[in-house]
């Protein structure tokens, strides 16, 4: 008997950007994962891009082509639940492959939704410090998918949370999504800025987001900031 198709596998799928650009944040995530204990496959040659880029331009086809490709994929290996840290690929699996295959049986989560259970369960503890923290939250895990608490447990349960007055659904874009940051540089790079002034108004010493795209575009929006932008994956890590 095969107990792999019977019980099933976890896959730790990092994203695009995740796994070509954020190489270092990816590495810190599957270092935490593994310390909670989860048991998890990766793909990393076989598995391709969720299709979100290609669905935001419209390219419904290829989209749904990519989608069915993955799929084939995820059966092939027996993958019973998807864990990302990427919003976009969360919003993408849990949202629109139930749409775009037949039938879309895996469960997905967003690992901040992973960490904040193991946090809550005793399974990681982390250390508190007295650091001011404020958060940024990622289009496609807050009014996209409605996942705003999980972060800020995390970071809670590390340092005092100091919110931005533009939080949770009222967010104001990092200016890096929607195709922005390759079309309108200049637009993208002034919006990342106007965040980093509202994280700055805070008081707080370290501004921290968990998307790799807005964590690159807030990062490079804040080298003459006076708050330093951190992925929560460093976050947990490093402070």
């Amino acid at each position: 008997m095969n107990f792999l198709k019977f019980f099933g596998n976890i896959l730790y799928y990092p994203g695009c950007i995740m796994k070509f650009v954020t190489k270092e944040q990816n590495e810190k995530y599957k270092k935490i994962l593994r310390k909670i204990g989860v048991d998890f496959i990766e793909l990393k040659e076989l598995e391709v891009c969720c299709g979100s880029p290609v669905l935001a331009a419209g390219y419904i086809k290829e989209a749904k082509k990519l989608a069915q490709k993955n799929f084939k994929v995820f059966k092939e290996h027996s993958v019973k639940k998807i864990i990302t840290p990427c919003p976009a690929c969360f919003r993408i699996f849990s949202q629109l492959y139930p749409k775009l295959v037949k039938v879309w049986d895996i469960q997905v989560e967003h690992v901040t939704q992973t960490i904040a259970r193991a946090i809550e369960s005793g399974k990681l503890k982390l250390k508190k410090k007295k650091v001011k923290v404020t958060f940024h939250d990622p289009c496609h895990l807050g009014r996209y998918s409605g996942i705003y608490e999980e972060p800020r447990k995390i970071i809670s349960s590390k340092a005092k949370l100091e919110e931005m007055e533009m939080n949770r659904e009222l967010a104001l874009c990092c200016g890096g999504g929607g195709g922005v940051r390759a079309n309108y540089p200049e637009l993208a790079e002034e919006m990342a800025k106007e965040r980093i002034g509202q994280a700055e108004e805070t008081k707080a010493q370290i501004l921290v987001t968990c998307c790799p795209l807005c964590f690159i575009q807030l990062k490079e929006a804040s080298r003459n900031a006076k708050i330093k932008v951190m992925e929560l994956s460093e976050f947990i890590n490093e402070i």
